[in-house]
Parts: C-alpha cells; sequence; structure tokens
C-alpha cells in the first residue's frame, strides 16, 4: 500500500485577470492509477479548499475521457475542492509526492515554505519526488539541508518556452520556465516535438513536460513506486 501527496493549486487567475488553474488531466491520471491500485491518495493545496481548474485544460480536444468522468464526478470534485492545506500534512509521511501543474501554479508553487520543505525531507529520505509541466516550478527554489538546490545537476523536463508560445501564454506567464529551471544548472531534457509526451527519472526524480505527459507520467511513477 502506498501513500501518495498530489499537490495542487489554489490560484485561479493570472495578474492580467485572465483565467487559470490546476490542469485537470495532470491530476486525474495520477489520480486514477493511484487508485486503481488501492493506493492512499492526499490531495493538497498551499492554503488548503478550492481548487480552481485552468478552463482551457476542459476544452474538448484536450479533456479526455477518465478527466471528464472525473470532472463530472461530484464525489471527485467535492475531495479536490476540499484539498488538505500542506501545513496539515506537512509532517505525515508519503512514498511520493507529485507537483500537478497548471499556470497557475507559477504563483503559489515556487515559493510557499512548506511545499519547499516537504519536498526536501521527501528527496533528502530517497523517496519519491515527482513533478509535471509548470508544476516543474515548484522545484525552482528547494534547497537541501547541504544550502544546495535540490534540482542543480539534475536531469529534468517541464514546460518549455516554445510551448509557451503555442498555448499563447509568454505574456501572461510571471516568468519563463525552461530560463529559469537552466538558471538552477539542470540538465533539461525536452522532447524533440513540442507538446509531445516527455517523462524524465533521476533517481528519485521523475518530472514530465506537459499536459501531454499525463498518461507516461502516472505509468512510469507507478512503475518506479513499485520497484
Amino acid at each position: 500500500m502506498k501513500n501518495l501527496l498530489l499537490i495542487v493549486t489554489n490560484v485561479g487567475h493570472y495578474a492580467s485577470g485572465l483565467n487559470t488553474g490546476l490542469w485537470l488531466s495532470e491530476l486525474t491520471h495520477i489520480y486514477h492509477t493511484a487508485k486503481e491500485k488501492g493506493w492512499n491518495v492526499t490531495i493538497a493545496s498551499p492554503k488548503g479548499g478550492a481548487v480552481p481548474i485552468d478552463p482551457e485544460s476542459l476544452k474538448p480536444l484536450v479533456l479526455d475521457k477518465m478527466t471528464k468522468d472525473y470532472y463530472e464526478s461530484p464525489v471527485f470534485m467535492e475531495e479536490l475542492n476540499h484539498s488538505k492545506s500542506l501545513a496539515e500534512v506537512e509532517n505525515e509521511s508519503f512514498d511520493c509526492v507529485y507537483l500537478a501543474g497548471g499556470h497557475a501554479t507559477m504563483y503559489d508553487f515556487p515559493d510557499d515554505a512548506n511545499l519547499q520543505n516537504i519536498i526536501a525531507n521527501q528527496y533528502e529520505s530517497g523517496k519519491m519526488v515527482a513533478a509535471i509541466c509548470h508544476g516543474v516550478g515548484g522545484l525552482l527554489n528547494v534547497k537541501l539541508p547541504n544550502g544546495k538546490y535540490l534540482i542543480t545537476g539534475k536531469k529534468l523536463t517541464g514546460f518549455d518556452w516554445f510551448e509557451e508560445s503555442i498555448a499563447r501564454r509568454k505574456r501572461e506567464v510571471p516568468f519563463n520556465l525552461e530560463a529559469a529551471l537552466k538558471e538552477r544548472g539542470v540538465i533539461y531534457d525536452k522532447a524533440f516535438i513540442p507538446m509531445t509526451s516527455q517523462v524524465v527519472v533521476d533517481g528519485n526524480l521523475v518530472t514530465g513536460q506537459n499536459p501531454f505527459s499525463s498518461k507516461e507520467m502516472a505509468k512510469v511513477v507507478a512503475k518506479e513506486l513499485e520497484k
């Protein structure tokens, strides 16, 4: 029996006022995989409570059937909108801490002290840290006890700058995620073709590039946890 902590955003808008939030499939695929295996899942967010969903992630072209079913499930939506706060779960033990994405995470993940503590402790204890898409931004400022940034020298991926232009969000985002990761000295590994699945494993760190990596990400996380 594995315990997973899935961390999601509380932010619903860009600085401009445009709607954003959690990219739903980046949560549902890992959630579904864990539930199928009978694992425990805890959904948490920096503040706890309601979790806005990015309307873009609900559009027919990107909304897969399984994610749509969860969106239409009152039980799941109730759980999502009563997320625990990170302060509540900070001292609990998890086999995997997973950062779901959505542009909104760029606002409340990178500088959240509870999130940083959870990730640093998880990583230091040799347990899995996973992050997908913009959720990878939550790793940017995590420092290990030795004072070094967790991601420096690690091989990882995350939503790239060219994908931001495809998503037409270059002017909305508070920073350039790809550039910020490279500034930290990561070995940045992206898919040859933008907006296609890419999952990178470096020891107990697993990252996915974009929403189209959600399915593969869930598979890889499960496989690594079962080793």
